[in-house]
């Protein structure tokens, strides 16, 4: 029962993962998933500070403002014409990140917080920390959060897709239309904000970024819509996960390095089919 916990956590993690991380690929922010999911661990820390517990509930506005904070203050430093958006993005998350290593370090007596396990997480401990109603234990808290943020990207896309595709494709065209592109580009970054935290306990930040770019950029190979992207990098992330934990009862290794590599692994396999192929350059369309 354990590995099924295990497999349906980690399915949900890499489901909400590839979903918003269409949307960065195509608008070229895969390294602001990046920034973000390092940048909410100051947001948790704070959160724990100002709580004085562990709550769901506040590690999750933590990390949302923190996460729009970091895009807020990389948007901010673009403007500066004498610094490039790939330098703005490294300076906002390194600082913030360091900043909240030093607060775990300083308060460690008073922060039930690792930073190794926000980092690299330990999925294999994910059916212990259950959630219990009454005498009735419902299953692993980690599976009904993942759960709840993937259904939670699930409504947003779903609702806000026309405006998520004009976003990505016609920017200047959305503009036009009198899109407000500040509140949905805040809220794609909410959506990445949720996905990073809700995975911390189970896969850690790392391979929260392998999920958010790897998988989307295998579909971005051989999509030739938005809606078939999404498609192909659920399929994408669901095969690494499998493949991933395969791999690691196999090798008796971390379930979520393993995953993340046969993330890549499938990349790589992806790029030399077309090699062989040699299929004709395809661009996304809007249908």
């Amino acid at each position: 029962m354990n590995d099924i916990w295990i497999l349906a956590t980690a399915s949900l993690v890499a489901s909400s993962c590839a979903l918003v991380g269409v949307l960065l690929v195509l608008r070229r922010l895969s390294l602001l998933g990046d920034a973000i999911s390092h940048s909410v661990l100051l947001g948790i820390v704070l959160a724990y500070l100002v709580m004085g517990e562990r709550s769901e509930m506040a590690m999750m506005v933590g990390a949302v403002l923190m996460g729009l904070l970091t895009a807020g203050l990389t948007q901010l430093l673009q403007k500066n014409p004498h610094i490039q958006s790939d330098v703005s993005i490294g300076v906002v998350f390194t600082s913030f990140f360091a900043l909240g290593v030093v607060l775990i370090a300083i308060y460690a007596g008073q922060i039930d917080l690792d930073q190794e396990c926000v980092l690299y997480g330990e999925i294999a401990f994910v059916p212990f920390d259950t959630v219990v109603w009454g005498e009735q234990s419902l299953g692993p808290r980690a599976f009904w959060l993942a759960l709840a943020v993937f259904l939670i990207n699930v409504v947003v896309i779903g609702v806000a897709f026309e405006r998520f595709k004009l976003m990505a494709f016609h920017p200047l065209l959305a503009l036009s239309l009198g899109l407000s592109v500040p509140f949905w580009h805040a809220m794609l970054m909410t959506l990445v904000s949720l996905t990073t935290v809700a995975s911390f306990d189970a896969v850690g930040a790392i391979l929260v970024v392998a999920l958010l770019v790897i998988p989307a950029s295998s579909a971005y190979l051989v999509a030739t819509s938005l809606k078939a992207m999404m498609g192909w990098a659920l399929v994408y992330a669901q095969l690494s996960v499998l493949l991933g934990y395969g791999l690691a009862v196999w090798l008796d290794s971390a379930i979520a390095a393993s995953i993340g590599v046969m993330a890549g692994g499938l990349l790589l396999l992806t790029l030399a089919i077309q090699q062989l192929l040699k299929p004709k350059a395809s661009q996304l369309n809007l249908s």
